[in-house]
């Protein structure tokens, strides 16, 4: 199991429409993350509109294509676009910086015994 985490930056001026759209999205977008390895994804807006994201998955890089193989990703990407000005010809999903974990709490008190 893997645990990710991404930023991206949402255009500041369209914060709420954001979240509108993540308020209700798509049932076939819902499943197919579910079905394409995504568990449980999360998302984070700070006020200046930088979004942190995470997720489990067993394989980031198979969940990810998995899920641009699917029709819906596309139509969701488009649509998503507009929040994502500074990404340019970048469809969201590949303009993601995944961060490198560097602490967790669990599994240096494993290492205690």
């Amino acid at each position: 199991m893997t645990h990710v985490c991404f930023t991206l930056q949402v255009d500041p001026a369209k914060l709420d429409a954001y979240r509108e759209a993540h308020a209700a999205v798509w049932p076939d977008m819902l499943r197919a993350l579910h079905e394409t390895g995504w568990r449980d994804y999360r998302l984070f807006l700070r006020p200046d509109g930088l979004l942190v994201g995470t997720l489990e998955t067993d394989d980031f890089a198979a969940a990810q294509e998995a899920m641009a193989r699917t029709e819906v990703n596309g139509r969701w990407q488009a649509t998503m676009a507009e929040f994502f000005p500074v990404l340019g010809e970048l469809r969201p999903d590949e303009g993601m910086l995944v961060l490198d974990q560097i602490f967790h709490l669990e599994e240096q008190l494993a290492r205690l015994g």
